[in-house]
């Protein structure tokens, strides 16, 4: 038995852990399990309870961790679930290849991003992580092992493209890559004075940017409320590269600083250090940069530079929250922005995106519209009163909350914010009637 939390260290609960390497073994480990059930769990990046399973069984699935194929013609791979996106990287980046989508950090399974279908700065133009799944391999309740795809079996694959693990065991994938020159970004960077500023320039100009994202400042009021940094990009070009860069266009050389101390007191993010965090974030930004070369880590993942980062929060650890909204939702996106300002909310990793069109996948998040993610200390004051009143205002505006990060939502909204949920339960009772895959947030949130 092992104590496990999500990556925001909160509501640890003690679960038998197994750690199988090869799919015979998963299986068996499943038809081990007990009344409590199992769930597969990868790198622990979700945020809130999804791979955590109370008195039950957690299958590690880091163990299975093979690439088994590689087409270098139509650019697909095929790996075992717990390949991590780092290492999809670390092999395909110097063939010329790079993942489809890639969220704010690259320590996640394959399999993880297909239960969660994480989604990156680039949804607007390619949609989530399971779009690009070609096929998966699903270890069900009844120990069987069936190729799934979504002309095949088109309800199970979208039941379990972002339906956190509770369809079964995905054990392995095959993916479609994206074809890159470089292993560089191309950035362009500029400051927005407001939201409304914000807004307009997403809405007029991020179609010319294949990824794009918005740091905000969640602490601005008044004329500067919503503030921000935003950053766009494209994979960079060989002849944008200098000589020394161009030697070795497609190395994959990460930095990695030493890791957080294990102990850092709480109250450290207080709305005095992250007001002086943000302002001098705010300030350090370009009014406006074109063309900047980066390197793949300072564009999608500066945080995996400081392993651990999730313990500067302190010992109480941290939630994210985050929801989407239509288009058409200016006015309760402001609203929503104008409450966190006002209730000196110390987020300094606050971003905002722009999706484009709704993934298929029944549970999946992602639906057209303004997307907003804030980590926020536990130990804010009147932090329950704010996030319900946020999920009141996110309810009303025909938006939802995404589940690979949740560790609170009121199961009655839910519901309402995924409207296949009904499908999705019907199917799930059908595949494992014995309700053998479930999670704390399975329970927690009765799906």
């Amino acid at each position: 038995m092992e104590t496990l939390t999500g990556w925001g260290r909160t509501a640890p609960t003690r679960a038998r852990v197994e750690r199988p390497s090869t799919v015979e073994e998963a299986r068996q480990a499943v038809l081990s399990a007990g009344p409590r059930g199992a769930v597969a769990r990868g790198l622990a990046r979700s945020y809130g309870d999804a791979a955590q399973n109370a008195g039950g069984s957690v299958l590690d699935m880091t163990g299975l961790s093979r690439i088994l194929a590689i087409d270098l013609a139509s650019g697909t791979v095929t790996a075992e679930s717990g390949v991590s996106l780092h290492q999809l990287m670390a092999v395909m980046l110097p063939l010329g290849w790079f993942v489809p989508v890639t969220p704010g950090t690259r320590h996640v399974t394959v399999g993880g991003a297909i239960g969660s279908d994480i989604h990156g700065k680039n949804h607007h133009v390619s949609g989530g992580f399971c779009r690009h799944v070609s096929s998966f391999d699903l270890l069900t309740a009844d120990g069987a092992v069936r190729t799934v795809t979504r002309e095949g079996e088109p309800d199970l694959f979208h039941a379990t493209t972002g339906g956190m693990g509770l369809t079964g065991v995905v054990t392995a994938a095959t993916l479609r890559m994206l074809p890159v020159r470089t292993s560089l970004m191309s950035v362009d960077t500029e400051r927005t004075a407001d939201l409304d500023d914000l807004l307009a320039r997403l809405t007029a100009t991020d179609h010319r940017y294949r990824y794009s994202v918005a740091w905000i400042d969640l602490l601005a009021g008044g004329r500067a409320l919503g503030r921000s940094v935003l950053t766009r990009g494209d994979h960079a070009e060989p002849d944008e590269l200098t000589p020394r860069q161009r030697r070795d266009p497609l190395a994959f050389r990460p930095a990695t600083l030493p890791a957080a101390p294990r102990f850092v007191p709480g109250g450290l993010l207080r709305p005095a250090t992250v007001g002086l965090f943000n302002e001098f974030w705010y300030r350090r930004a370009p009014r406006e940069r074109r063309g900047e070369i980066q390197k793949l880590g300072a564009f999608f993942h500066p945080l995996d530079g400081l392993p651990e980062w999730n313990r500067i929060y302190g010992p109480g650890g941290f939630l994210q929250y985050q929801f989407v909204i239509g288009l058409d939702q200016d006015r309760a996106l402001r609203r929503i922005v104008e409450r966190i300002s006002r209730s000196n909310c110390p987020s300094f990793l606050a971003v905002l995106k722009r999706f484009g069109e709704g993934d298929p996948g029944w549970l999946s998040f992602p639906t057209e519209g303004w997307t907003l993610a804030l980590d926020i200390p536990t130990g804010m004051p009147g932090l329950g009163p704010l996030l319900d009143g946020l999920d009141q205002e996110v309810a009303a505006a025909g938006g939802r909350i995404y589940l690979a990060k949740d560790s609170r939502l009121p199961p009655e909204l839910l519901d309402a914010m995924y409207p296949r949920l009904g499908d999705f339960r019907r199917l799930r009772a059908a595949l494992d009637p014995a309700g053998l895959f479930t999670s704390d947030l399975a329970r927690r949130l009765r799906l």
